[in-house]
């Protein structure tokens, strides 16, 4: 099983929403995902909803204007090289990712003045948006 397998003909997806990476100090129900660690505590979410559900006292930290692209595609845990080549292609037109892992796919945030690059080029990798 090769990366290039799931790369070429893989489908991907871009989220209509903006969204916001928060380094906050209590996670949010209801955001795309909440990363507990010992030090931090990092929410994504919806960036409409942030200031809403989230009071100015309980953020460190937020960074905005982000898309979602959901790779489209069960990803089996033995795949080598999947995010390790779309980030190389990426990182070599300059475009930094934000990348979440869930059980079977693959999620990177992108900055929204990025996206029309980044489609560019995941289709030269052989991807396909859907």
């Amino acid at each position: 099983m090769q990366a290039t397998d799931f790369i070429i003909g893989g489908k991907y997806t871009i989220s209509e929403d903006i969204y916001c990476i928060i380094q906050s100090k209590q996670p949010i129900e209801g955001a795309f995902v909440n990363i507990i660690e010992e030090n931090e505590i990092t929410i994504v979410m919806e960036q409409s909803r942030a200031t809403h559900y989230i009071p100015s006292h309980e953020i460190y930290e937020i960074d905005r204007n982000w898309k979602i692209i959901r790779f489209d595609m069960e990803l089996p845990f033995g795949l080598i090289g999947f995010l390790a080549t779309i980030s190389k292609a990426l990182a070599e037109s300059e475009i930094a990712i934000f990348v979440i892992s869930a059980f079977s796919t693959d999620h990177i945030l992108i900055k929204v003045d990025q996206i029309d690059k980044t489609m560019k080029v995941l289709n030269n990798l052989g991807m396909i948006k859907s």
